[in-house]
């Protein structure tokens, strides 16, 4: 039966392509964007064998045919094993709008500086689009982001900031300068190694009392982030509001 056949050898073809692309770019064999498009490829060929095997299976319910049964649902289970982790995440970020250069300050921005000199970024426009800012103070998924208000001087936050920024998993700090407060860096995704530029600033809070932390993080790659870049913030600041280093936590 050829659409038993066809859903088998495109969910084979359809895994063999994502496990390739994840393997590329975690390891480093080719780029994260290569690496993800050779999922995607096979999310294309598991869609094909998903609905071959439908059919090869409402084929194969004839005594006649049934030998060919297992092939079409070895086919469908394949073609899952790929189409169901995709079409999971992009259903539970979907909320996320296409942009990907996200900031708690759509007003005043924080500007990379040292991002600049990296090599992947040159002649790479890092300055921050006022379409972004449209877009993002329309999005509902952004409401509630904003500069992180904290007690205390900026030159005493910021050391706190600086050395949670330099303990955070995935990251790796290119900038810290203490005269301005600032700390730039690159975060780097767990299974695709996309990397993420960011920068943190710590500015004296209004009337001069306490402090803001104020945060940006941009991708290098796509035109959408999935909420990459507003959870890292989200996370980076429940970080610094947990308590002191060395103290013990709630559950302790």
């Amino acid at each position: 039966m050829i659409p038993a056949w066809l859903s088998f050898f495109d969910g084979l073809l359809a895994i063999s392509l994502a496990l390739a692309g994840i393997v590329s770019a975690h390891y480093g064999l080719g780029t994260p964007l290569f690496g993800f498009s050779l999922l995607l490829v096979g999310a294309v060929f598991a869609v094909i064998g998903f609905v071959a095997g439908l059919i090869g299976v409402l084929r194969t319910l004839s005594p006649q045919r049934r030998s060919s049964m297992p092939r079409a649902i070895i086919g469908i289970i394949f073609a899952l094993l790929v189409v169901l982790p995709i079409v999971g995440v992009f259903l539970t970020h979907r909320q996320y709008p296409p942009i990907n250069d996200i900031t708690t300050d759509t007003k005043n921005p924080p500007e990379f500086v040292n991002a600049l000199q990296i090599p992947q970024n040159r002649g790479r426009d890092m300055k921050y689009n006022p379409k972004d800012a449209e877009i993002q103070e329309a999005a509902p998924a952004y409401i509630g982001l904003a500069p992180l208000k904290l007690d205390g001087h900026p030159d005493d936050v910021y050391k706190r900031v600086e050395i949670i920024a330099g303990e955070f998993p995935g990251w790796k700090i290119t900038r810290n300068d203490p005269q301005a407060r600032t700390i730039e860096g690159v975060a780097t995704s767990k299974l695709f190694q996309f990397k993420d530029d960011f920068i943190i600033e710590v500015r004296p809070g209004e009337g001069g009392t306490g402090s803001l932390v104020e945060m940006r993080s941009k991708s290098r790659d796509g035109k959408g982030d999935l909420g990459a870049n507003y959870n890292r913030i989200v996370s980076f600041f429940k970080a610094v509001q947990g308590p002191p280093r060395g103290a013990p936590s709630a559950a302790s």
